[in-house]
């Protein structure tokens, strides 16, 4: 069995981009790296989104930057700007194309497909693969999106829909969100917050009957994707010579689904730590987040019809303020100016049920 000093379970984004990371800050010129993926041939499957709040390694595979985003809910809509923080769409099938390309001209990294042809016992092991107990009460992020082109200029591609909760939300949380890329395409998703429903994934339909709302007649279709983010905490008990990363490894926002930058910060601290790797100290989101967030999702469980007001409330800061507590940044003033516009008796309620 082949032995390697690094073994990295999973080469989906953050498996990528930890390797990546180590590779072009030269972390692997004398150390051997392993990648456990069984797909042959990466294509383009995903769409990660995010305001950049922070630098990273990838401006070269965003599609769009948009520089205003709206929230819409049954009564108002708001248009926000956040030129400051752009809005930024990376193209999953440029990313891996931009880091394969980088990995496969270092002869230490190998791509495996099955764990079973390694030697597990000297190698210090990254896994992405997220491990949980089966459990219907638990709340995700669920969505179904596709790239649409249509015959002639439709959307105004100045600025994306964040959230559009003009829409059924069947005692769940709903919303639907456009990214327009051009103005006669645009990528559009039906997103639910929800425990575990398949009454909910008539997502072709909801799709249908909302571009049909939009007006739009003739179009076609390019890409489809679909996925479900786990919105609760996962097994990640830190274990010898072994690191969880990505959503495995906590790195998704549990009240949002962001994930991307929180992935590349950690990439990051493992490449500045990784001579050390074995004793370096966890890395977690803060541990306020961690709080505020489960605060939130007990709120979403419990109160459903609420969250579309909620959201579009939390936009009544500063874009600067909302965007920065929303992406991990925000300081005690910003997080008091978040929670002052939040349901008071109903958050008190649930912080003292959650303490």
């Amino acid at each position: 069995m082949k032995e390697f000093d690094y073994i990295i379970i999973g080469g989906g984004c953050s498996g990528l981009s930890l390797a990546y990371e180590l590779e072009i800050h030269k972390k692997l010129e004398d150390k051997t790296l392993a990648i456990i993926e069984p797909r042959n041939d990466y294509k383009r499957d995903k769409t990660w989104s995010f305001w950049k709040v922070i630098s990273h390694n990838y401006d070269d595979c965003v599609k769009k930057s948009w520089k205003e985003f709206s929230i819409k809910i049954p009564s108002h809509s708001k248009v926000i700007k956040c030129d400051n923080f752009p809005y930024q769409s990376i193209d999953s099938g440029l990313f891996y194309k931009k880091i394969n390309d980088r990995l496969r001209k270092n002869k230490n990294i190998k791509f495996f497909e099955n764990i079973k042809d390694l030697n597990l016992n000297n190698a210090f092991i990254f896994n992405s693969v997220p491990s949980f107990k089966e459990n219907k009460s638990n709340i995700w992020q669920h969505f179904y999106g596709i790239e649409i082109e249509t015959n002639e200029n439709f959307f105004n591609d100045n600025t994306l829909n964040l959230m559009d909760f003009d829409c059924d939300q069947r005692n769940s949380v709903h919303f639907f969100y456009v990214l327009p890329l051009s103005k006669n395409k645009a990528i559009i998703e039906t997103t639910w917050l929800s425990k575990e429903d398949d009454s909910l994934k008539d997502y072709k339909s909801q799709i249908k009957s909302y571009i049909n709302y939009l007006g739009i007649k003739d179009y076609k279709i390019n890409f489809k994707e679909e996925g479900a983010i786990p919105l609760f905490h996962l097994l990640n008990e830190k274990e010898k010579n072994k690191i969880n990363i990505g959503t495995a490894g906590g790195m998704t926002r549990l009240s949002t689904g962001y994930t991307f930058l929180n992935i590349q910060e950690h990439s990051k601290y493992i490449r500045m730590n990784i001579e050390n790797i074995e004793n370096t100290k966890k890395y977690e989101i803060g541990k306020k987040y961690q709080l505020l967030d489960k605060i939130f999702l007990r709120v979403l469980e419990k109160y459903p019809e609420k969250m579309p007001d909620i959201f579009s409330n939390m936009f009544n800061t500063s874009s600067n303020t909302v965007i920065k507590f929303l992406s991990n940044k925000s300081n005690i003033f910003q997080d008091l100016s978040i929670i002052l516009k939040m349901p008071k008796f109903i958050f008190i309620k649930t912080l003292l049920k959650v303490q």
